[in-house]
């Protein structure tokens, strides 16, 4: 059986660059908030677009999509990358590319033009959340570990949330200016990190004393290749990311069809009860896996994996029901389950995992939440077409959560068995 480099989530000796732990998550909720915020702005002002550039609903579509697969296809490159070298390095670069992307963005002409800039930032967004979640946790080596990376996501769900301001900015000023004043911004942001961040040493095994061979991406993908509970949890996440790409894109069309909700309040009312449930989740959810992982390490699969599974019999009640009440309930605990799924992912990682590949790792889940999202949009979409009812919907997204839970349930198991890998 595989023994932990050293015993996980266990209070350290803190070290000289603690101090500024707190403070990187800081620095990096900020930059979290704009990677979200300058990702989803184009969602917000689809009219403004569509009247300067001419381009069919399939192919302002085809901007998401684009997005997508370039950003689920250089999401492991980029992990490794902050495997083998800086993480403070690559999270520059990564920042410093989608604000100048996002500001040339503004100059785009046609159709062909603005695709091809949206796969850029695809491609330079697919960088950071691995190495930033990667960072954080070299900071956050013991019981913080959950609560600091579920801080940094809620700056992303902030910048989420905010990114309809660029929908309103477009209304009022133009949808080219909205990209120069929300880009220009963010190079500054860039020149402030530039500043502010810095490396943390990395975990290494403590009962050698030979130099840690370089990293290769042969190693890396080895590794994770390694049976054990990895495999669960990268399929749990792909799931995940299926469930809530269907409730981000077709919960307000199935709330204004069932409840005769104005197409506004019904967006509104939706994804502000679920991000304000997952906001709760990745904080509240933080600080009790961080307690309960000092007693038990797979505290970090189960709080998630109960949190998920106990969330299926709400999802078939709502497919069932048609009471408003039971749909909020159903989101808010959705939220719930996806704030404490969030903040634990990587500590989740980081118990199967060797500590050389974490980033690596979280680039492979990054592709395939992405994935499977796409997917999942799509599928219901056509089906959707064929004209199946919103409960039925519901009821797909209910078998989805069931898939989650139980393949996090699975994942406990295994590590169980075979004990932690790393801390």
């Amino acid at each position: 059986m595989n023994q932990p480099l050293h015993p996980p989530d266990s209070p350290s000796p803190r070290p000289l660059w603690a101090a500024g732990a707190w403070a990187v998550v800081a620095w990096l909720w900020f930059a979290g908030g704009s990677n979200y915020l300058t990702r989803t702005m184009l969602t917000t002002m689809r009219g403004s677009v569509l009247e300067d550039i001419a381009m069919t609903d399939a192919q302002f579509g085809l901007l998401t999509t684009g997005f997508l697969v370039v950003y689920a296809a250089a999401s492991p490159f980029g992990g490794f990358l902050a495997d083998r070298f800086s993480r403070r390095g690559v999270i520059l670069l990564s920042v410093f590319a989608w604000s100048l992307i996002t500001w040339a963005t503004a100059y785009a002409r046609t159709f062909e033009q603005f695709l091809f800039l949206r796969c850029l930032l695809g491609f330079s967004q697919a960088f950071y959340i691995p190495a930033a979640v990667a960072l954080i946790t070299d900071y956050h080596p013991g019981a913080t570990r959950a609560r600091a990376t579920g801080l940094h996501l809620t700056g992303m769900i902030v910048g989420a949330v905010i990114g309809g301001i660029g929908g309103w900015i477009a209304q009022t000023h133009g949808w080219r200016y909205a990209y120069l004043v929300i880009g220009l911004p963010n190079v500054a942001l860039g020149f402030a990190l530039y500043f502010l961040l810095r490396d943390a040493p990395r975990a290494a095994p403590a009962a050698s004393a030979v130099a840690a061979p370089p990293i290769r991406l042969g190693d890396a993908v080895r590794s994770l290749l390694r049976p054990s509970g990895y495999y669960y949890i990268a399929a749990a996440i792909g799931v995940q990311g299926a469930v809530s790409w269907i409730i981000i894109a077709w919960m307000p069309t199935l709330m204004r069809e069932q409840f005769q909700m104005a197409q506004g309040s019904a967006g509104f009312a939706t994804l502000g009860c679920l991000y304000t449930a997952q906001a709760t989740g990745l904080i509240a959810g933080g600080f009790w896996s961080d307690r309960a992982s000092l007693k038990n390490p797979r505290a970090r699969i189960i709080i998630p994996a109960l949190s998920v599974i106990v969330t299926t019999p709400l999802f078939l009640l709502t497919g069932w029901t048609h009471h408003i009440e039971v749909t909020f309930a159903t989101l808010a605990m959705w939220g719930l389950a996806m704030g404490f799924l969030g903040c634990n992912t990587m500590p989740m990682v980081c118990l199967v995992i060797d500590a050389r590949y974490r980033a690596t790792a979280i680039g492979v889940l990054n592709a395939f939440t992405s994935i499977c999202g796409g997917v999942a949009i799509y599928a219901i979409g056509a089906l959707r077409d064929a004209k199946l009812e919103g409960s039925q919907v519901l009821m797909f997204a209910a078998v989805g959560v069931a898939l989650c839970g139980g393949l996090l349930w699975l994942a406990n198991l295994t590590v169980k068995k075979q004990g932690v890998v790393a801390s």
